[in-house]
């Protein structure tokens, strides 16, 4: 250092003067009378300069002396760590500046003060029994306690204490640690609620387990669900829980390598208890990496679904019953169908002969008549109806749509209705358009569904009343046609119960004819269809019927139309007498065909009761249209002779069309793929009958 280098300079000046001096004052022996005078002045001469010389040396040596002070003063006030000096009754004697800024408190009001005082409550003990120790040796005790602040907080310090050689004073030394201590209570907490939050899980097994399979831990909920108790499981293998197909088969330790490799497994599969009672599981299994990537273990977390399995079991048993019975009541109504469209077509096929046979029919009869036809019509309406909606409900119905225009659609509908709404004299009023408008929707249903509501507006509105249809665009994507009449009106609690099958809402025993079915299938064909439909009404005012298609972007020629044929002009030689042969088995039907083609001089009948005569009858004959019943009983049904008439090169040519009271899409479906030419239902429409049958003639003339 630097001073310690002055002074050593200065020494050696000093002695450099001194050996000066004793040359100076040197006598010679010649000029000194007195010796002893001159020897004491030399010895003084020395003293002198050995004084100054050793006051010098303890200058410098105070100088690194206070140099040192200040450099250790400095390492001990600002040490990181804080320093306290205590006596033996605990008296703080020193501290340094880390320890006062630890507690808030300037040094100098320490001093002098018991340290004990800032000694929290919960550490007093600790801290006593560290003190008392320190003063029993030597040795270096540590503790960690909490001490209060000056601004009413407290912090953690871990100490470590030594006592003097003196033992009258201990030293101690504080790191505060009151961020650690703060991180490791929050670690605590969060491992004592993650404890916790996996101990109150009761429906969820979770289970640790080491890296052989071995249970290292598990919750009350994996105790609930196996059985073992903790003391019981832990240490065992985690395949007491498989039985023992899987356990001979390896799934287990198969289930621990997926999890290894993909780092998670899911299975599902039934498990065993402790008491050997199976449930049934559903398993994940995580593997559990440390942070070099090597494995730990494994979390396998299981719940109990055997409820929920048995009880998907019992919904499928409940669906299977179901859906039985759904197709039970569907059979059941397409038989009933067919046999009650089997008398109806006698009813209404020999009805409509009479009305348009000769003589003509007294006002009396003719009055008897339309009553029939009216009954009979609305009897096969009915029919009908109930048959739709149970269709619709058993899902086996399948809707084609195609671009439609609404104009047109809505021009077939008013032509229809128009009679029944001139009788009660409403008047009628429908939207027009300057351009088309095109709806996505199925033709046939589309005009069933518009049909139904106009009739409804027109029965259940009054006479002299109006029926006005319009349209709105809801959205670029939706039209809106709202149906709205002068009726009476609904109140809130009926017009909730509107669209329910079977329910006419009160007009049971009114004069008005109506089955409750028509909205019911109307809402369910709307909804097939992608659209929607809703009602408004106001007592006394009348209703709204409103009802939601989507736009369609381009015209698309329909072909789904319900319409018959336009009728084929007959050009064979009509002189020429045609053949036709019908195969039934029912002797009314028979004989009303035969009473319709009486009014056909130009064809002549050829009748057979079952399937086989009619086989034996057609390659004998070789007539130019077969009409066949698909249900003949007696021996092979319709479509089995159809199959034998068409593999038969003499009759494989000969157009056959099937006449039946099945009247199930899929009946009809899977005739005309079967292949037969036309498919009628019964009971017979003359108009429409006589037209297939001149269309398969003209067919059989090519």
């Amino acid at each position: 250092m630097k001073m310690s280098k002055d002074v050593s300079t200065g020494t050696t000046n000093l002695r450099h003067r001194a050996a000066q001096l004793m040359k100076n004052n040197s006598l010679e022996p010649t000029q000194c009378s007195d010796c002893n005078m001159q020897k004491n002045l030399d010895e003084a001469i020395a003293n002198q300069l050995r004084l100054e010389m050793q006051q010098e040396e303890l200058l410098s040596a105070h100088m690194e002396i206070c140099t040192g002070f200040k450099y250790y003063t400095e390492l001990y006030d600002f040490a990181p760590v804080g320093y306290f000096s205590l006596n033996q009754v605990g008296i703080i004697h020193q501290l340094n500046l880390t320890g006062a800024g630890q507690l808030g408190i300037e040094r100098s009001k320490l001093v002098g003060q018991c340290f004990n005082t800032f000694v929290t409550v919960e550490s007093q003990h600790l801290f006593n029994t560290f003190f008392a120790k320190l003063f029993k040796g030597h040795a270096k005790e540590t503790c960690e306690i909490r001490l209060h602040t000056n601004n009413n907080s407290y912090i953690d310090v871990l100490m470590e204490g030594m006592a003097a050689e003196n033992r009258q004073v201990c030293h101690l030394a504080f790191l505060d640690i009151t961020a650690r201590k703060h991180a490791e209570e929050s670690l605590r907490w969060a491992n004592e609620n993650t404890r916790l939050m996996i101990e109150s899980i009761a429906d969820c097994s979770i289970i640790q387990l080491d890296n052989g399979g071995r249970v290292m831990s598990w919750n009350a909920g994996a105790q609930r669900i196996k059985g073992y108790t903790t003391e019981e499981i832990v240490g065992q293998n985690f395949s007491h829980f498989y039985t023992d197909e899987d356990v001979k088969s390896g799934k287990p330790q198969q289930e621990l390598e997926q999890a290894v490799v993909d780092g998670r497994s899911i299975n599902e599969g039934w498990r065993k208890r402790k008491d050997g009672s199976l449930f049934w599981a559903r398993e994940t299994c995580n593997s559990i990496l440390d942070q070099s990537g090597n494995l730990r273990g494994f979390a396998k977390l299981t719940r109990d679904l055997t409820a929920h399995q048995l009880q998907n079991a019992e919904l499928s048993a409940a669906k299977t019953v179901a859906e039985k019975a759904n197709l039970a009541k569907t059979d059941f109504l397409s038989s009933m169908s067919h046999e009650l469209r089997t008398p109806l077509n006698a009813i209404l096929g020999f009805a409509q002969l009479i009305e348009a046979g000769t003589p003509p029919l007294t006002s009396t009869q003719q009055l008897g008549l339309s009553e029939i036809l009216r009954a009979g019509w609305y009897l096969l309406e009915l029919i009908n109806e109930i048959l739709d909606l149970a269709t619709i409900e058993s899902g086996k119905i399948s809707l084609s749509q195609t671009s439609l225009s609404l104009i047109e659609v809505m021009s077939e509908c008013q032509a229809i209705i128009y009679l029944q709404a001139q009788k009660r004299d409403i008047r009628m009023s429908f939207f027009t358009l300057d351009t088309p408008l095109l709806v996505k929707a199925n033709r046939t249903r589309l005009k069933q569904i518009l049909i139904n509501l106009l009739s409804n507006a027109i029965k259940y509105n009054r006479d002299g009343g109006m029926v006005e249809v319009s349209f709105s665009a809801s959205t670029s994507e939706w039209i809106r046609i709202n149906i709205k009449d002068t009726g009476a009106g609904l109140p809130p609690e009926k017009l909730a119960q509107l669209f329910q099958p079977f329910n006419r809402l009160g007009q049971e025993a009114s004069t008005i004819e109506g089955t409750g079915i028509g909205l019911a299938v109307s809402k369910r064909l709307v909804e097939l269809m992608g659209g929607a439909i809703g009602a408004e009404s106001t007592v006394g005012v009348g209703s709204v019927y409103w009802l939601e298609l989507n736009v369609a972007d381009e015209f698309q020629p329909a072909s789904d139309r319900d319409e018959p044929a336009v009728p084929v002009t007959k050009i064979y030689d009509q002189n020429q007498q045609r053949t036709l042969m019908y195969i039934e088995d029912n002797p009314a039907n028979l004989l009303l065909v035969e009473h319709i083609i009486e009014g056909r001089p130009d064809i002549r009948m050829l009748s057979a009761m079952n399937g086989n005569v009619g086989i034996e009858l057609a390659s004998a004959h070789l007539p130019d249209v077969i009409l066949m019943d698909i249900n003949l009983t007696g021996g092979i049904s319709g479509v089995d002779a159809l199959k034998i008439l068409r593999r038969d090169p003499l009759t494989t040519h000969i157009p056959i069309i099937a006449l039946s009271a099945n009247v199930m899409p899929h009946d009809i479906a899977n005739a005309m793929e079967a292949g037969f030419f036309r498919y009628l239902t019964k009971p017979i429409k003359l108009n429409e009958f006589m037209s297939a049958i001149d269309e398969a003639l003209e067919f059989a003339g090519m």
